[in-house]
Order: C-alpha cells, then structure tokens, then sequence
C-alpha cells in the first residue's frame, strides 16, 4: 500500500515543518480518525480528545514518517493504539468495562515503543491489504482509512451503495482471515490488536 505521489510530496513538506501540508492531512483524514477511535470508545468527546492526539503524533512523528507509505494506514493503527491505551486507562479507573476479555488482555504495554508498535501494525494492515483484489482495496481503502461515506464510494468508483457495503464486508473478512491465518502463532500485541479492531467496524 504505497503513498501516492502526491501524499508522497506532502510528507516531505510535513517532515521539513510544513503546517499547510499538515493541514491537509488533518482535513482529509480526521472524519475517519474519529470514526475508527468513537467505535471503540463509544464517547464523543473523549473520541474528540483522542483525535486531537492522533494527529499530535503525527505531527511529532513527522521526520520519522515513509514517505513510500500510506499515511492513512499509520493514522489508522495510531488511532487504534490510543483507543485501546485510553480503555485501558478507564478499566483500571473502574470507570468502564473494555468489551471483551481478549480486547483486554491485548491493550498495548506502556513498555512497548511506540514507533517500533506502529511500525509492525502498519506493515501487517498494508501486507492485508494489498492481497485484497484491486477492487475490495480501493473500497476498503475509501470506506475505512479515508472515512468516505457508502455514497461518496459508490460515486467515486461508478459502483451502487448495496455493492459498496457488499465489498466492505467481503474485505473486512478477508482481511481478520489474513491476520488470524498468518499471525496467529506470533505472540504480538500488534498482530492481536489489528484482528481486534477489524471486529469494531
């Protein structure tokens, strides 16, 4: 899952401290942060603080960025990892139950660094991904690393709303098969987490 050329140029000006390009990522990126971080978190305003956070990361993390890679996708596992860290941060508050014991048992360690987490959980959604046929990639790329509603896929890719959310299913499925089937006797917090987080959408 390679960034485009333009995203590619964005990156570069983001790493030189560019606040423009850092803009741009925020506009086009923050519906579908917020959406994968509420889906866990089910808090509008905690998902609004921890989506400020995202993009904090990223903004901290900008000269260690690929340029090669997809940013959506590392906002995608970032947005995930703090989720999970601010459910953790409640279970042991008393304050909420994390929905599942396995969810549980996967939140990251504060121990684990950061970039080397992000790193592996990027690599294992991209090598998912990329195995999916063209068409399931772009809408799976669309629907849930862009946040792009039903419609405005069906748009872009001349498709009907019903063969959108067809798709989305199909991949969402291949995907966790991929992870379950390739991961599963690796004993990763970021191989576990990423299978989790697919059963949110």
């Amino acid at each position: 899952m390679e960034g485009n050329s333009h995203d590619i140029m964005l990156l570069r000006s983001l790493a030189d401290g560019s606040m423009a390009a850092f803009d741009t990522f925020y506009h086009r990126y923050k519906q579908a942060v917020y959406a994968n971080i509420y889906k866990m978190v089910r808090q509008s305003e905690a998902a609004e603080d921890l989506l400020q956070e995202v993009f904090i990361a990223l903004w901290q993390h900008r000269h260690r960025l690929d340029a090669e890679r997809s940013v959506s996708g590392w906002l995608f596992v970032v947005s995930y990892n703090k989720a999970a860290s601010y459910l953790k941060q409640q279970l042991r508050a008393g304050v909420v139950h994390v929905p599942t014991e396995a969810l549980a048992q996967t939140l990251p360690a504060e121990e684990q660094e950061p970039d080397e987490l992000y790193q592996v959980q990027l690599a294992v959604i991209e090598a998912a991904i990329d195995r999916l046929p063209a068409r399931k990639q772009a809408v799976f790329r669309l629907c849930k690393l862009e946040g792009k509603s039903y419609e405005e896929v069906a748009a872009t890719l001349h498709l009907s709303v019903p063969s959108v959310k067809d798709y989305l299913k199909q991949s969402t499925r291949l995907i966790k098969h991929y992870i379950h089937s390739e991961y599963s006797s690796t004993p990763l917090t970021a191989v576990a987490l990423l299978a989790l987080v697919l059963d949110q959408l």
